[in-house]
């Protein structure tokens, strides 16, 4: 007797940073605390928010060399210690998910989508932001910078991620706002979609996505379109 087969969800995994929350008031204040200390002023707004998705040290280091300040390697792990024990204590103050993101993952959900995240934040800031969100509850897996040996752009967190969903790459999406996303998802082997207002330094429709949204109201088309992609 032949057994049964077993249907794989699909599994859409996301980005944090930049795709599900506009986080850049919160990071780049505790940006500002870090820095003023070195004499250093408030960093621009409009031009820092796109140093935004590395990492805290990532971002640091962008801001001193965007002033052209050199420090010793102790100096900057010791900012970036201060910054993420700011940032956890002021994680939500200004963060808000990106508009119609409640409602696109509702309507991925209702059609049987597993939702997933798959950040470059360390797990347990995720954790932290998506709580004080209210998110938590919609993602079925939640990996961060430091849950695998390796974070993105290599293939082994998207890849486990999707794994952990209960997925298959070949039945799975990436949805993100940068470059290392799209490499992240390239490498994986999955399509992925990048979304106009996030951050990056690349415009978003240069990135090389197989879909650009401009507003989460296009999501929930642009991964059927995509799902329905033939396989290979």
């Amino acid at each position: 007797m032949t057994a049964p087969s077993v249907s794989i969800r699909p599994v859409v995994a996301f980005d944090l940073d930049g795709t599900l929350v506009d986080t850049a008031p919160d990071l780049l204040d505790a940006l500002d605390m870090v820095l003023a200390p070195h004499k250093i002023p408030p960093v621009n707004r409009d031009e820092a928010r796109n140093m935004i998705g590395g990492g805290a040290r990532l971002l640091i280091v962008r801001a001193l060399k965007s002033e052209g300040v050199a420090l010793p390697d102790a100096e900057v792990e010791a900012m970036t210690q201060r910054f993420i024990a700011h940032y956890a204590d002021n994680i939500a103050v200004g963060s808000r998910p990106f508009p119609g993101l409640l409602e696109a993952l509702d309507r991925l959900s209702a059609k049987g989508v597993s939702l997933a995240v798959c950040t470059n934040k360390l797990e347990h800031l995720a954790r932290l932001l998506l709580d004080a969100l209210n998110l938590t509850g919609r993602f079925s897996v939640i990996t961060g910078a430091d849950t695998y040996p390796r974070s993105k752009p290599d293939p082994l967190p998207l890849l486990s991620t999707i794994t952990a969903a209960g997925g298959s790459a070949a039945r799975s999406i990436m949805v993100g706002d940068s470059i290392t996303d799209v490499l992240t998802a390239r490498a994986t082997g999955v399509p992925v979609v990048a979304v106009s207002f996030g951050y990056t330094e690349t415009p978003a429709a240069e990135l090389g996505a197989d879909a650009l949204i401009h507003h989460f109201d296009e999501l929930e088309r642009a991964v059927d379109a995509l799902l329905a992609r033939p396989v290979g």
